[in-house]
């Protein structure tokens, strides 16, 4: 079955920075696109970056610039890099993969940045 497991949040000054993983099993990892969500406490959950299975990326506006979004096919990993972070990128961090017309979630990580 489709797993996706999520490492690498926690807590970091105001512009830091911190790498995401995601390490994805159960299905073709490099035929898919991948995705990066965020859940901030009382919002709804938003589309952070995606990379498609060709290796095109695509950013929401606010991350343009300070996010970068990678994935290794062999490793079967997506990565979420995340460098001048805000208080307000405080969140917790969802993989993300469409298959068949489902959509399947990591466990999530959490992110707070704060000084």
């Amino acid at each position: 079955q489709v797993q996706l497991v999520e490492s690498g949040g926690g807590l970091v000054q105001p512009g830091g920075s911190l790498r995401l993983s995601c390490v994805a099993s159960g299905f073709s990892f490099s035929s898919y696109a991948m995705s990066w969500y965020r859940q901030a406490p009382g919002k709804e959950r938003e589309l952070v970056a995606a990379v498609s299975s060709d290796g095109t990326r695509t950013y929401a506006d606010s991350m343009k610039g300070r996010f970068t979004i990678s994935r290794d096919n062999v490793k079967g990993t997506v990565y979420l890099q995340m460098n001048s972070l805000k208080p307000e990128d405080t969140a917790v961090y969802y993989c993300n993969v469409r298959r068949l017309r489902e959509d399947y979630w990591g466990q999530g990580t959490q992110v707070t940045v704060s000084s």
